[in-house]
C-alpha cells in the first residue's frame, strides 16, 4: 500500500507488529539492504513503564525492557488501548507495546525517544492486538494475517471519520481479535478495527509536528514582523545537528549537510550555495539565537 507522506515537522521513530498477548509478531527489521523493500511498515518496541514526566501537552513515559530504556512521547491524540480493545491510560508499572512507522526519522538523543502511532497495554485478559499494513484483500503478509470483517466488527478511525468495510483496503490498521484459524495465512474475524489515518489527516490540514519539536516550539518562540522565530540550538541539536557558535552566528553540520548563518543577515550558506531567510536570525535572548520556523523545516528535510 502507499505510505502516507510526512508533513514538514514530523519526527521520531521505532516500533511495531502484533502485541502483547498476541503470538503474532512482525518480522525483525534486519533484512539485507538488497531486500529493503521487504522490511515491515511497522516495527515495535516493548517494556514496562518506569516513570512519567508531563511537559506541556506531551507526556514522556520512560519504558524499560532489560537493559534497554527508551522514551515514549504521548499526546492526547495518541491511540492507547489494552489488548482487548478498551481505551487505556498509561501508568507506572504498565507493560506496553508501542508501534511506530519504521521509516519515521529519529531524533539523535539518548535514551531513544519515539512518538508512536499506537500503544497497547498488556493485560491478563484474553485478547490480541496487532498493527499492520493490509492490502486490498485485507491481508498483511508480514503478520501473516487475513481479516474477515463481520457485521459485528466495530470499525473506527483515529481521525474520527466514519469507516465502512470498503475503507479498510490498503490501509494501516490496528486490529483486535481473539482467535485465528490454523491456516496459512491465519484468518480472523476481529472484534474491532481502527484505521491509523492520523498522517492522512495531517496532510489535509495545516501540517503536523513531532511532539518533541512541538513541545519546544510551543514553550519558546517569538514573533518578529509576523514571522515565528524559534531557538536555533535546541531545535537543531534535537534533529541531530552539531551546532558550533561563531562570533557572528553559528555553523550547523550533519553528514554532508553544512549551514553557516549570521545574526542580522538574511543570507545564509548551505554547503556551497547561498540561501535566504524571510527574517534574519536574531539574538532575542542573551546567548540564544532565534531563526524562522521555516528553517527548522528545512533542517528536517535534509
Amino acid at each position: 500500500m502507499k505510505m502516507a507522506k510526512y508533513a514538514p515537522l514530523a519526527i521520531t521513530a521505532l516500533l511495531v507488529g502484533s502485541t502483547a498477548v498476541a503470538g503474532t509478531t512482525l518480522a525483525a527489521a534486519e533484512t539485507p539492504i538488497e531486500q529493503e523493500e521487504n522490511q515491515p511498515v511497522f516495527i515495535k518496541t516493548t517494556g514496562t513503564v518506569e516513570s512519567v514526566e508531563e511537559r506541556g501537552d506531551v507526556s514522556y513515559y520512560s519504558v524499560r525492557e532489560g537493559e534497554n530504556v527508551h522514551t515514549l512521547a504521548i499526546t492526547a491524540d495518541t491511540p492507547v488501548y489494552d489488548n482487548t480493545g478498551k481505551k487505556a491510560e498509561l501508568k507506572k508499572g504498565d507493560k506496553v507495546v508501542a508501534h511506530t512507522y519504521s521509516n519515521k526519522p529519529s531524533i539523535l538523543i539518548f535514551p531513544p525517544q519515539y512518538s508512536p502511532e499506537a500503544v497497547i497495554v498488556k493485560t491478563e485478559e484474553m485478547g490480541t492486538a496487532a498493527v499492520g499494513s493490509f492490502d486490498e484483500n485485507l491481508l498483511d503478509e508480514n503478520l501473516s494475517l487475513k481479516l474477515n470483517i463481520s457485521e459485528e466488527t466495530e470499525l473506527l478511525s483515529v481521525s474520527g471519520k466514519e469507516v465502512e468495510k470498503t475503507d479498510l483496503a490498503e490501509k494501516d490498521l490496528l486490529v483486535f481479535y481473539t482467535f485465528t484459524t490454523r491456516s496459512i495465512p491465519a484468518q480472523t474475524t476481529p472484534q474491532k478495527v481502527i484505521v491509523l489515518d492520523q498522517m492522512e489527516t495531517d496532510e489535509e490540514g495545516d501540517g503536523a509536528t513531532n511532539p518533541v519539536i512541538d513541545d519546544i516550539i510551543s514553550n519558546d518562540f517569538c514573533e518578529v514582523d509576523g514571522t515565528k522565530m524559534v531557538p536555533l540550538r535546541k531545535l537543531a541539536e534535537s534533529l541531530g545537528y552539531r551546532v558550533e557558535a561563531t562570533e557572528t552566528g553559528a555553523i550547523l553540520s550533519k553528514g554532508v549537510h553544512s549551514y553557516t548563518l549570521s545574526q542580522g543577515e538574511k543570507a545564509y550558506g548551505y554547503n556551497k550555495s547561498l540561501r535566504y531567510f524571510d527574517e534574519a536570525p536574531a539574538l532575542l535572548e542573551p546567548g540564544k539565537t532565534y531563526v524562522p520556523l521555516q528553517f527548522i523545516e528545512e533542517l528536517l528535510n535534509n
